[in-house]
């Protein structure tokens, strides 16, 4: 497992409710370490996604705070350099070509053309997608549209990576190639990874920790440690160890509905 260290994530008693009063989180604690690979896993609406944006400065806790390397995520947007958001859809721009699309963090930062071009090279190859540099988005699979993504997240070399359910819309064979470049892209660029999904399966394969949320509005439930080896190869699904934290995982999913119930 990777070597953790400081606290660079801190969700402390975080309550968000929106103009409609509807409550998406509720006394949300929890802390993410440099080095880790944390899963949000809870059901459809339940927060996830809301808690992960926090994070990215993309919305404010009504009551309660958001550290992000110990200072407001509004704060930490005006660095460079610190946090990396991929979203659900990959979001391309049809008129630049996949290079372009990369490089585009990177023109927006300045400076020298020709690094830049070298370090977006350096992560298309790192996705796997050398060869498709003047490929145009219309070109791409919808796998391939997520690669460029992550790339495009990666160029700027961040130290937290946000993703939410980047391979919810693929099919089963492109999500789980893609789950086995992560884990090997987070090993090689020594990052931070957050991640948003429903999938149990995929949280226990791609994580060191999983942030189990109860059903809206969001609570930490639980928190699963996944003692699993890395690295992870897809011949781990069939382990009984996989097997076993994979009902662990959904043990704790349905106690925290029945949690819910009750409250």
């Amino acid at each position: 497992m990777t070597q953790l260290g400081q606290e660079i994530v801190q969700f402390q008693q975080v309550d968000k409710i929106f103009n409609n009063d509807l409550t998406a989180l509720s006394n949300f604690t929890l802390s993410i370490r440099e080095g880790e690979f944390v899963c949000f896993l809870g059901p459809s609406g339940c927060g996830k996604s809301t808690a992960l944006r926090m994070v990215a400065g993309l919305g404010e806790a009504t009551s309660g705070s958001v550290k992000v390397f110990g200072e407001s995520p509004n704060e930490m947007i005006k660095k460079d350099n610190e946090v990396a958001f991929v979203f659900q859809d990959a979001n391309l721009l049809p008129w630049r070509t996949v290079l372009d699309n990369v490089l585009l963090p990177l023109e927006l930062l300045g400076g020298n053309k020709v690094e830049q071009r070298l370090e977006a090279e350096r992560v298309l190859e790192l996705v796997g997608l050398k060869e498709y540099v003047k490929s145009y988005p219309r070109q791409l699979s919808g796998g391939m549209k997520m690669r460029v993504s992550i790339a495009r997240a990666l160029v700027a070399k961040p130290k937290l990576l946000l993703m939410d359910e980047p391979f919810a819309a693929l099919d089963d064979m492109t999500r789980q190639t893609l789950q086995m470049e992560l884990l090997d892209i987070w090993k090689k660029e020594n990052m931070t990874i957050l991640f948003v999904t429903h999938n149990v399966y995929e949280a226990v394969f791609l994580s060191t920790r999983i942030a189990v949320m109860s059903a809206r509005p969001g609570r930490l439930s639980s928190l699963l440690e996944v003692d699993l080896p890395f690295p992870r190869e897809l011949s781990m699904r069939t382990n009984p160890l996989f097997t076993n934290y994979v009902d662990l995982a959904s043990e704790k999913l349905e106690s925290s509905d029945k949690k819910r119930e009750l409250i």
